[in-house]
């Protein structure tokens, strides 16, 4: 059975959430402005785009960047292939792409 606290055992895992609090800090502060998100559907969609907008920060990836492609992509992009849209993978497309030219 595995231990109830990982971070005895590996000195690597944060003993705080910090660092998703300050992620996070920019959306509390504008909460007043997402109550007009319309519907509850809205507001699913809003977190969907605040979590890639956060995936994106968080490996590394220009939100903006990431988005303009990502949106100009699709109507060409095969459905099987999606998962290198996801942030990390688009991230090391990008490389590689600068790197073959």
């Amino acid at each position: 059975m595995g231990r109830v606290h990982p971070f005895l055992d590996d000195g690597r895992i944060c003993l705080t959430n910090n660092a998703a609090e300050r992620a996070l800090r920019g959306i509390a502060v504008g909460r007043r402005n997402w109550i007009f998100a319309g519907s509850d559907a809205g507001g699913c969609r809003a977190a969907a785009v605040f979590t890639l907008i956060e995936t994106c920060k968080f490996n590394d990836v220009d939100p903006q960047a990431w988005l303009a492609d990502v949106l100009a992509r699709p109507p060409d992009h095969p459905a099987k292939q999606i998962d290198e849209l996801l942030p990390w993978n688009w991230k090391a497309g990008q490389i590689a792409a600068t790197a073959a030219a």
